[in-house]
Formats: structure tokens, C-alpha cells, sequence
């Protein structure tokens, strides 16, 4: 199978719908974690603290090239509560970054992630035919690595001063990745712990 890039579409699970972000978002996604500090955190962009922002913050995702974005949809709400992103992908190289995710607080240490991951994962490997899904993340970010590496991702190494924060500091990313190898086995044990709970 050659591999092919992502295009819009909307992937549906039984938590969550992750569908082509579009600035109708906004509302819901500033209601989710607008002005929350610790949403944020990680985030390499400026907290949202209005709605104009927030759709500031939107049209920037839509407006890179490199970018294939998704609101994260509340099945039980209908409401926007996050946003997640297929990066950079490389149809020859048959590898694709997944990241600029966040969620809000109600969201965390719930099902929202690990299905959200599953159904981006699964939508990479079988469809698109990608062989190599990778991940980078703020060194200090412990919370986010701890979740990278619960779905069965592989530490692959840091590099030094690699990102200016919004702040003016440098962190330091720590990438991890999954192989299409990997992917049959991983997908089994999210599916389980999906299904656990």
C-alpha cells in the first residue's frame, strides 16, 4: 500500500468524534479551556484568554499548511472539548507526527484521550498506510509523556533547545514513536483498556 496524506475527515468512536476543526469551534472550545493556565501549559502558543483569541488560536491551526486539525467531540454533549493533529506527514518517508492535543480539565484521566489517540492511530496505519507515527513533547511535561507512553509508543531520544515557549524559555522535546510492527498489538491493549472502562 502506498501511503497517503491525511485529508479532513471525521473519525467517530463510542466517547468521542474527532472532526475537521473549523472556526464554528470556537465557542465550545473557549467554554472548554479558555484562560485555563494549566489546559495550556505545554501548549506552544499563548493562553486564550477571550473568544477572540480562541479563534485567533483556531485560525492559526487552519492556516498551517503542515497541519491536519481536529476538534475533539464530546459524544454525550455534542460540545467541542479539545483539539488534536495529524503533523508534518511525509507519504514517502510513510511517517506522520501526532500532537498540538489538549483537552479540557473534565477530560483528563478519562476515556477522551485514549480513544482520541486510537482512532487517530488506527485511521494512520490502516487507511493512510503510514508506517512510523511519532510524538514530541516539552521535557518537563511529565503528564503528556506518561500518556505517550501508556499507548505504547517508544522513547526515541531528546533534542536539546529544540522549541522557544511562548514565555521566552527553550525547552529541551522528547520524541517517541510507533512502528507499523508495533501497531497490532498496541491497538489490541488500547482496545481493552478502552473496553475495561
Amino acid at each position: 500500500m502506498t501511503a497517503k496524506l491525511p485529508a479532513p475527515i471525521t473519525l467517530t468512536g463510542r466517547h468521542v468524534r474527532l472532526e475537521p476543526l473549523t472556526r464554528a469551534h470556537t465557542r465550545d472550545l473557549f467554554t472548554a479551556g479558555g484562560g485555563d493556565e494549566e489546559v495550556w501549559r505545554w501548549v506552544p502558543v499563548p493562553v486564550p484568554r477571550t473568544p477572540e483569541e480562541m479563534a485567533d488560536t483556531v485560525d492559526a491551526r487552519l492556516a498551517d499548511r503542515e497541519c491536519t486539525p481536529f476538534a475533539v467531540v464530546d459524544l454525550g454533549s455534542g460540545r467541542a472539548i479539545g483539539v488534536t493533529c495529524y503533523f508534518d506527514a511525509d507519504a514517502a518517508e510513510e511517517q506522520v507526527e501526532i500532537g498540538g492535543t489538549w483537552y479540557a480539565r473534565s477530560a483528563w484521566r478519562s476515556a477522551v484521550n485514549t480513544e482520541s489517540k486510537l482512532l487517530l492511530l488506527t485511521h494512520a496505519f490502516e487507511d493512510l498506510g503510514m508506517g512510523r507515527i511519532y510524538w514530541k513533547t516539552d521535557h518537563l511535561n511529565e503528564r503528556s509523556q506518561n500518556a505517550i507512553r501508556r499507548l505504547g509508543a517508544t522513547y526515541e531520544g531528546t533534542f536539546r533547545r529544540s522549541k522557544q515557549r511562548p514565555d521566552g524559555s527553550w525547552r529541551d522535546s522528547v520524541y517517541f514513536s510507533m512502528l507499523g510492527e508495533e501497531w497490532p498489538a498496541a491497538k489490541a491493549r488500547l482496545t481493552e483498556r478502552l473496553a475495561a472502562g
